[in-house]
């Protein structure tokens, strides 16, 4: 559904490295949104069909951006500085908006002006598209409802994909942390909510794909300790945050091991 060519109200941006699998999917679920958008792919030199697909859609809407061998969080970076539209979403390639999620974003930041960020509720799903771990989702729905910064210092509730924010306050945040590999999102709500508490809506936005080939599959402890170290950075003198954080983290590794046990697929949702 092609819309206006006005300005555009949000600007998504999406990187992307042969993401052919399941990019079709989530192109539907952004161009098929009714608000008048931007959609920059950033791709880091995919080989498999993604630029294909991306091509054939001829949507003036998309704007794909080639960046080889940069990396995630400094495609991220540029694209940040391309946008265009006064609010800024992040959706991975395999990831997907829900239907009128966009709308449902215009119009939050429309009713509450003062509002610099939000974060919606978000599913995790299977590589079919099916709904899995709705317990998971329940639990980190729960979290979000007694949000506070200090609870975000001991463990990360915000699914990435479900978080929107004003491009001004992005800007001022500052940029994602081109050094870290998992968790530069982590560092980015922390900063964000020095600056400001986000909104939090009751709306399901986004569906989180599970899938064995994603970026955080395996939970592996690198991973965790990158998320550690991000959270030490802004704790300060507060030793308690620093050490529940770090009791979360491991109450979620020997959770997933069990997973393993169990011969569960596993796929660390970001929440941690």
């Amino acid at each position: 559904m092609i819309v206006d060519t006005m300005l555009p109200e949000i600007t998504i941006l999406t990187p992307g490295l042969n993401a052919a699998e399941y990019l079709p999917p989530t192109l539907q679920s952004i161009l098929g949104q009714t608000v008048n958008l931007e959609w920059l792919f950033l791709d880091g030199g995919s080989t498999d069909g993604t630029l294909d697909i991306l091509h054939a859609c001829h949507d003036p809407r998309l704007k794909i951006i080639t960046q080889n061998g940069t990396g995630q969080s400094a495609a991220l970076n540029h694209g940040l500085q391309l946008a265009a539209a006064p609010i800024i979403g992040w959706l991975n390639a395999d990831d997907l908006y829900t239907p009128g999620a966009l709308s449902t974003v215009r119009q939050a930041f429309a009713a509450h002006p003062q509002a610099n960020w939000l974060i919606g509720r978000c599913r995790m799903i299977d590589p079919a598209g099916q709904e899995i771990r709705p317990r998971i989702t329940r639990y980190k729905d729960n979290l979000l409802n007694t949000y506070t910064r200090k609870k975000l210092l001991r463990i990360n509730m915000i699914s990435q994909p479900a978080v929107f924010w004003r491009a001004d306050f992005g800007r001022a945040a500052g940029p994602l942390d081109e050094t870290l590999h998992w968790t530069m999102d982590y560092d980015l709500w922390l900063r964000m909510s020095a600056r400001s508490a986000p909104l939090i809506l009751p709306d399901t936005l986004a569906e989180f794909r599970v899938h064995d080939s994603s970026k955080s599959a395996g939970g592996n402890r690198p991973q965790f300790a990158e998320d550690y170290r991000v959270a030490c950075r802004y704790t300060g003198n507060d030793h308690v945050s620093r050490w529940l954080h770090r009791v979360n983290l491991e109450k979620i590794v020997w959770a997933y091991r069990l997973l393993r046990l169990l011969h569960r697929p596993v796929s660390i949702p970001r929440f941690v």
